[in-house]
């Protein structure tokens, strides 16, 4: 009997640290370690003050210079858990996936998949020289003629709801999760996005400083090996 108990709580311990091992925190609350910074701006005069920082233990995208930070590593079939806010003026923002070949669109993105952050507009698509598909293309991508992954196209795929963000100040939780050629995106609970046919499925995960300042307090992966139900 005691044999029976042993083996089935090591098997339970087995099971808790193989799941705990799939997490991986993005940042660690103390600094940026793990991500390098992409600023242009810096390219003409690197004196220029950050576009990323630490501050009360949360990772704080400043908004400008516009820039990414990007992941030192690349990742696959994933889950990204993220509590952010705008702690001011509400604006732009965005988090990049399978991001690869920098400065590939308007000379600042990254070759990529953006879920979109922007105040009122969170969880929309926005193509980065790479295409994803969803339901209803027309209705939430425009004319099929003008759809395109580079300068002038129309990039962007527009989410599902309206509503699903809390107000100006307050957290979000933002969860994307990536699997194979499949992109899903909730907000506060609330599926605002599905797309499947990603013309990527790795790479690295980028935060956008792209005009508004925006406090993470969470950022965390986790490996998946499905889809959630």
């Amino acid at each position: 009997m005691k044999s029976f108990f042993w083996l089935n709580t090591i098997a339970v311990f087995l099971l808790v640290s193989a799941s705990m091992a799939q997490e991986v925190p993005l940042f660690n609350g103390k600094d940026l370690s793990g991500w390098h910074a992409d600023v242009p701006e810096k390219d003409k005069n690197p004196t220029i003050g950050p576009s990323f920082l630490v501050r009360e233990g949360m990772l704080v995208s400043l908004g400008t210079p516009q820039g990414h930070l990007i992941t030192d590593a690349i990742h696959e079939n994933y889950r990204i858990t993220a509590e952010y806010r705008f702690p001011g003026e509400t604006g732009n923002c965005g988090i990049l996936v399978h991001a690869s070949t920098p400065r590939s669109l308007y000379g600042m993105f990254p070759k990529s998949i953006e879920v979109q952050m922007m105040h009122e507009n969170a969880g929309d698509f926005w193509c980065i020289v790479e295409n994803i598909e969803v339901d209803n293309m027309v209705e939430r991508r425009g004319p099929k003629e003008a759809w395109g992954i580079t300068e002038g196209k129309n990039r962007r795929i527009l989410n599902l709801t309206d509503g699903s963000e809390n107000p100006p100040g307050d957290w979000n939780e933002m969860v994307i999760e990536c699997y194979k050629d499949r992109v899903r995106v909730w907000v506060n609970g609330d599926l605002v996005n599905d797309g499947y046919g990603a013309t990527a499925s790795r790479g690295q995960i980028a935060v956008q400083a792209e005009g508004a300042e925006v406090e993470f307090r969470k950022l965390v992966l986790e490996k998946i090996n499905g889809l959630s139900e």
